[in-house]
């Protein structure tokens, strides 16, 4: 069995909110934030869907489209 992340079941704390914001804004990967946060993937896509943030990359073309 998986190990438990350090802050399963805690509570979001107001600098927890500002650093997956932070990260977000970075165009952190969802596996990535969620060790920085020691949280599980799931729990970081159900907090960003809870307070309306994307977690889509930024940085990337529309349709996988290359420039040539």
């Amino acid at each position: 069995m998986a190990k438990k992340p350090k802050n399963s079941g805690q509570p979001w704390t107001s600098k927890d909110m500002s650093k997956l914001r932070k990260l977000v804004k970075g165009n952190t990967p969802t596996g990535l934030i969620a060790y920085e946060l020691e949280r599980s993937e799931g729990a970081v896509y159900s907090k960003a869907a809870e307070e309306n943030i994307s977690l889509k990359p930024t940085n990337q073309s529309p349709y996988n489209r290359q420039k040539t």
